[in-house]
């Protein structure tokens, strides 16, 4: 193979390749045997692909609050399951449930979110298309 023929295949490589590194399995993040129901305040939500987040402060009983990042769904995803852009605000009081990060942090992958109105919306968790046991 000429060094051309090399480079022709690694950018071929590079480019089918890159969109499987930036979409992550659920198993790669978050654990199975770390699930969590928390309940809190929305601080902020990120409406963007590859997967919409929120922010959520929640107390502990000693009353510290720790901020938590909640992965939701692509967009695309939670469309079709009602979501809207508006469908959570700050200061919305929310309860969460998923899976926490595989390392210990305030990271969680959302499975199901209570909205203030009390509606259970599914969060398009990449959880639900990889084990249909939970």
């Amino acid at each position: 193979m000429t060094k051309r023929s090399w480079l022709i295949a690694g950018l071929g490589f590079i480019f089918v390749a890159a969109p499987l590194v930036a979409h992550h399995s659920f198993e790669a993040e978050y654990d199975y045997n770390k699930p969590l129901k928390l309940s809190g305040t929305v601080t902020k939500v990120e409406w963007m692909n590859p997967h919409a987040r929120f922010y959520v402060d929640v107390a502990d009983a000693n009353g510290k609050v720790t901020n938590w990042n909640f992965e939701l769904g692509p967009i695309v995803i939670l469309i079709r399951q009602g979501w809207r852009k508006d469908s959570l605000k700050p200061g919305d009081q929310v309860t969460v449930e998923g899976f926490q990060a595989k390392d210990g942090n305030s990271l969680g992958n959302a499975r199901r979110v209570t909205l203030p109105d009390g509606r259970r919306v599914f969060g398009g968790s990449s959880a639900d298309n990889q084990n249909q046991n939970n």
